[in-house]
């Protein structure tokens, strides 16, 4: 088997996408098969080797499902070999069974219309497949393969050339009652499997179109067949799912109907009925080709690659006189002006496979009609493009539009007409509620213009290269559903083959080929500036985005094209500022909420990119943009403001998209979500800077006394959304509005952060109180003797990490779960900010207690259970324990932890993997300074829930009690160390519940059992002294672990033992019926 490979490489998001394609070269599992198909003797009795077998063989056959060709050369030997099988007098019902699933499963995958060729069709393999046939039981749902296969066989056998009444020979059987005549019989089990609910249906279908064109059977059958199957029809009702199996089964058999399917509810049935009103059409119409229809004279690609424009000659067939005589002489039967009506309304029916059946029916019935007649349906086809119509009525018209185009019935002369229609198609789409609707026309469009690639020579698209060339990059760079994005793509990688007369062709499909089109980021800010490089797109790409983008109903799309707007401007800076500005200052002051946000968005990215390339010509923005537009720009606020539209739902849309301070102020008080907030203080920040400085680096006094009480204030609103948009707002001023306010806005933050947490609430403003705290210290002067109230010095840088130590310690939870390990993450993060800050400025103001805290607290998170916070908090260990510029005074043993944390384990272990994480972590407890914070880390990962989290830390967990528990000197201040995380934490059920968990585990393990050579061993009385805390608690979940614990602890000696049986003996007789 030849296997090729084939890269083709895409950016997004920085980021490479390797996709790779796998053709084979032939079959190679061709001894397999054969050996699997002999096997079938073997294994026909026992089920799972037959389950074995069928899977085996599926999986061989599921590889060619996308080139079955190759199976051609070995499907005679495959079905020589199962035919044997069938055919065999001695082969029980099983075998043959099995044979015919076998036979099914190559079937599907070649496809019936090309296996059923291969199957034998001589005289003598009619009655043995009929008896065959007639034996098997139409319900039975295990062996409908069988009747599949016999039922395709069977059609294939009616198409011998001999009259059937001769196979009837003398009808008298031999007990004297007359025999069934042949064509009689295969009537009959047509009939009947026509009405079955399962796939042999579709079989019978095959069979009845085979079997009722016969000569001899159209003679004696044919009407009596119509009066059963109209019948039939008549009787059902297609709301019954059983009537519906029964309608599609004679339906597939039919070529009219009498029962009014274009009103069914079901999509299958209204398909059915399009499909046999078309092939009624046709026989109303001769069986020929359209003499007029337009003939592309080359379909060679290298051909027409190599045609220069200039040579590139028309060879569109012309008929000859004495052929459109021919034509005019043709008359058309009033029956097809019926049917032609049928097919327009099917192009506008709801489902798409209706829509698609009758478009290829508009194909078929317009190439067997006269030039003029031909020309009144495309008119009507192209009335589906009224702005009347539905979506369903466009998405039919281009889908009956792409037929004609491809079968050369849509003339040149139509061109003028189409190409307008199909531009506007490719940018289709209507609002429906909060969404909208289009993207099947736009997909729709993009296949017409592929059809009219390989349809038209490049001369009679020439005139309309310039729009479908634009409006097929726009779709393909803009359009927000991905599989018409790569429509679009196709089809202009189809038209730059094909025409060869598309603008930089190859080098936009060469950035904007199928695959880099399928992620939108890269499509709005990387193709789009690329494509806009050629002077031939730029104009209708910004003008695309400006009409259709900036006022999209999904925000996605809108900030997007406000982006792609601000990478085009340096494409088109004079466009830009005397053309595009101004269509968009009306919008946005206007009533469309989408509009007006896209608009001011887009106002501001265009503003901003002319600052820029400003900056290059060392012009301002004033200069290149007109003192109207300025003043427009200016007055934007205000209007909004006049107008009341930053109230209201539409408010927190309207309010990052503009950036004064009473907006802003206002923004911050209502309250808005993390994305708008983003933008909220990046203003409030560019604000001060360019407004609130007295002189450089010297604040309004005025100014800063007024915000920086407004937002201090804002700290103890009672909305939480207030809280984190004043905490941040603090955090984002410029150092000149924090000078001489430093205490106070500390102080502020610091409570903010230690009062909500008792209270329990306002979870994310404290941290966000937490990342403020460190963009406030990251702002001031480092200074050993520096005022407390202008620089982080001796006398505050205390207060400093008291709050962030505090915070490490928040364990909130609610309806949400552990919401306190938000705070917990921003807490590690400042305090290696703040730590690095002051280690590089002024490590002498860092006190040891103050690492030793930081230390211990960050050892402690990096043993939790939770393997995100756990892996942030093992990288700013790491960060901290290895950093040499600046390096970290005072870390508690440092060298033993270096000896456990080499420096390599900064990029080779992996926290997030428990596996890993745990054995590193457990050494800590090792080392006296970190013991106490390690082991109060390791309870809630050792007793938590979590699987993995559970086995990885009780095994290092166990690992290093193993090294020390002969070891009484080592394994005495363990054991007291124990006791003190459960009697500081003996009312917190956080860590009290798995604590008992994992102490049950330790005395399970026999991790004490040095205690028990001495009778009444003071750990063992501490610890049932704290156990016994628990005998009057109503958590039942604590109980049962309280009772694990006793059992543990009854290995102990002396009155211990006494104590703890007692214990058992009450909770027998305790109210709650707990089973253990």
């Amino acid at each position: 088997m030849a296997l090729s490979e084939t890269e083709n490489g895409s950016s997004g998001d920085g980021a490479d996408s390797i996709v790779q394609t796998c053709a084979l070269g032939g079959f190679s599992e061709s001894s397999e098969t054969r050996a699997l198909l002999s096997s079938l003797l073997e294994v026909h009795a026992d089920i799972g080797r037959v389950e074995s077998t069928t899977q085996k063989f599926l999986v061989i056959m599921n590889r060619y499902q996308e080139q079955p060709h190759l199976l051609d050369p070995h499907l005679e030997w495959m079905l020589n070999m199962i035919l044997e099988i069938v055919r065999s007098e001695t082969s029980p019902p099983s075998l043959v069974h099995l044979a015919f699933k076998f036979l099914y499963i190559i079937c599907k995958v070649r496809g019936y219309k090309i296996f059923m060729q291969l199957l034998p069709h001589e005289v003598a393999d009619v009655q043995p497949v009929l008896d065959l046939l007639s034996k098997q039981d139409p319900i039975d749902s295990e062996t409908w393969e069988t009747r599949y296969m016999l039922l395709l066989w069977l059609s294939m056998t009616c198409l011998i050339p001999f009259d059937l009444y001769r196979l009837d020979g003398h009808l008298e059987s031999d007990s004297g009652k007359a025999r069934e005549p042949t064509m009689d019989r295969i009537l009959a089990i047509a009939k009947s499997y026509l009405l079955v609910s399962d796939s042999p249906r579709d079989a019978a279908s095959v069979l009845i179109s085979k079997f009722m064109t016969r000569p001899d059977v159209i003679q004696k059958c044919l009407g009596d067949f119509l009066d059963w199957s109209l019948t039939t029809i008549s009787q059902t009702n297609d709301q019954s799912m059983r009537d519906i199996m029964v309608l599609d089964g004679a339906l597939q058999s039919l070529c009219l109907e009498q029962k009014n399917l274009s009103e069914s509810s079901q999509a299958m049935l209204r398909r059915l009925g399009v499909k046999l009103i078309q092939r009624l059409g046709l026989t109303f119409l001769k069986p020929r080709l359209a003499i007029w229809r337009y003939q592309r004279g080359s379909r060679s690609l290298a051909a027409n690659l190599s045609m220069s424009q200039s040579t590139a000659v028309a060879t569109a067939a012309t008929p000859d006189v004495e052929t459109q005589d021919m034509e005019e002489d043709y008359d058309i039967a009033e029956e097809v002006e019926t049917v032609i009506e049928q097919l327009l309304l099917g192009l506008k029916d709801k489902e798409t496979i209706v829509r698609w059946s009758a478009a290829k029916g508009i194909g078929r019935v317009t190439g067997r009609l006269p030039k003029e007649l031909a020309d009144e349906v495309v008119a009507s086809v192209l009335d589906c493009f009224s702005f009347q119509e539905t979506d369903n009525a466009w998405h039919g018209g281009c889908l009956a539009l792409a037929e004609l185009g491809r079968r050369g019935l849509l003339l040149p002369s139509r061109l003028t007409d189409v190409v307008p229609l199909i531009v506007k198609s490719l940018t289709y789409d209507e609002k429906r509620g909060a969404c909208s609707v289009g993207s099947n026309v736009r997909d729709a469009a993009c296949y017409v213009c592929w059809s009219f690639a390989r349809a038209y020579e490049p001369k009679e698209l020439e005139p309309f290269v310039t729009q479908i060339a634009s409006s097929l990059v726009i779709t393909a760079v803009f359009d927000r559903n991905v599989n018409c994005r790569r429509a679009a793509s196709a089809a202009f990688q189809e038209n730059v083959g094909r025409q060869g007369t598309f603008p930089h062709g190859i080098d936009i499909l060469t950035a904007a080929d199928y695959y880099a089109v399928g992620n939108l980021n890269n499509c709005y800010l990387n193709i789009s500036v690329y494509v806009a490089s050629f002077p031939e797109y730029t104009k209708a790409m910004i003008d695309h985005l400006v009409a259709m983008k900036i006022n999209h109903w999904d925000g996605v799309i809108r900030e997007l094209a406000t982006k792609a707007l601000h990478n085009l401007t340096p494409q088109a800076p004079d466009y830009m500022a005397a053309t595009v500005l101004p269509q968009l200052l009306p919008m946005a002051v206007g009533f469309d909420l989408h509009g007006r946000h896209g608009a001011i968005l887009a106002c501001a990215e265009i503003t901003h990119a002319l600052y820029k390339l400003g900056l290059q010509t060392n012009r301002t923005v004033v200069d290149i943009i007109s003192s109207e537009c300025v003043d427009a720009l200016k007055n934007i606020h205000q209007k909004l403001n006049d107008k009341k539209q930053y109230r209201g739902f539409g408010g927190e849309l309207m309010r990052p998209a503009t950036g004064w301070q009473w907006l802003i102020d206002d923004t911050i008080k209502s309250g808005v979500k993390d994305g708008n907030m983003a933008a909220v203080v990046s203003a409030l920040s560019t604000l001060c800077e360019e407004y609130y400085q007295a002189e450089p680096g010297k604040a309004d006094s005025h100014m800063q006394d007024v915000l920086v009480s407004q937002y201090i204030e804002g700290l103890k609103s009672h909305q939480m959304l207030t809280r984190c948009g004043s905490a941040l707002a603090l955090g984002c001023l410029p150092g000149f509005m924090i000078h001489s306010k430093l205490k106070q806005i500390l102080g502020g933050l610091k409570q903010l952060c230690t009062v909500s947490q008792k209270e329990g609430t306002f979870t994310e403003s404290r941290r966000d109180a937490v990342r403020a705290m460190a963009q406030v210290c990251g702002k001031v002067v480092v200074c050993a003797h520096g005022s407390p109230d202008s620089a982080l010095c001796s006398e505050n840088v205390a207060e400093v990490y008291g709050a962030l130590l505090h915070s490490m310690n928040d364990y909130t939870t609610d309806s949400r779960g552990d919401v306190g390990a938000w705070v917990r993450e921003a807490a590690m993060t400042s305090l290696m900010e703040v730590t690095l800050l002051v280690a590089s400025s002024a490590p002498e103001i860092l006190q040891p207690d103050m690492v030793k805290g930081m230390m211990c607290c960050l050892s402690q998170q990096a043993a939790e259970k939770i393997d995100r916070y756990r892996a942030h908090a093992g990288h700013v260990f790491l960060r901290l324990l290895h950093s040499t510029e600046p390096a970290v005074p005072h870390i508690p043993q440092q060298e033993e932890l270096l000896s456990i944390f080499p420096v390599e384990t900064s990029t080779s272990l992996n926290w997030n993997a428990p596996s890993q994480a745990f054995q590193y972590i457990t050494q800590l407890l090792g080392l006296p300074q970190y013991q106490y914070h390690t082991l109060l880390g390791l309870t809630v990962s050792v007793g938590g829930i979590t699987e993995s989290t559970v086995h990885f830390s009780s095994q290092s967990l166990f690992d290093h009690l193993r090294g020390i528990q002969n070891d009484s000197a080592a394994l005495t201040p363990f054991g007291e160390t124990l006791l003190s995380v459960f009697r500081d934490n003996l009312r917190n059920d956080r860590v009290s519940i798995p604590f008992l968990k994992m102490l049950n585990q330790m005395l399970a393990n026999s991790c004490f059992e040095i205690f028990t050579t001495q009778e009444d061993h003071q750990f063992c009385l501490d610890l049932l002294a704290l156990c016994k805390e628990f005998k009057k608690t109503k958590d039942i979940s604590k109980l049962r672990a309280c009772i694990s614990v006793f059992c543990g602890l009854i290995q102990f000696p002396g009155e211990v033992r006494k104590k703890v049986l007692s214990q058992l003996l009450m909770l027998l007789c305790h109210t709650f019926p707990v089973e253990e």
